[in-house]
């Protein structure tokens, strides 16, 4: 499985705890999205406490981010910066 690379840090914040969206965790998120996976196992694999604060984080970040090749990702982003 490729990795993809984020050019900046992307924080989202679930009650009191922030969640810090690097490539490791993006990658795990899509993992979650294309397997048969429970909330349950997404929140031991992220580091999270229970299956509620998983699914808070899910409904938070957009769907397109988990459903795009990371390869893509990064050559939109390349042609962002160049214009």
């Amino acid at each position: 499985m490729s990795k993809s690379r984020l050019s900046g840090e992307i924080k989202i914040k679930i009650g009191e705890k922030e969640i810090i969206i690097d490539e490791e965790t993006l990658n795990v998120l899509r993992e979650y999205v294309r397997t048969p996976m429970s909330l349950e196992k997404l929140a031991e694999k992220l580091g999270l406490s229970s299956w509620s604060e998983t699914y808070e984080l899910i409904k938070l970040i957009p769907a397109w981010i988990l459903w795009t090749p990371p390869v893509l990702s990064t050559i939109r982003r390349r042609e962002g910066a160049g214009k």
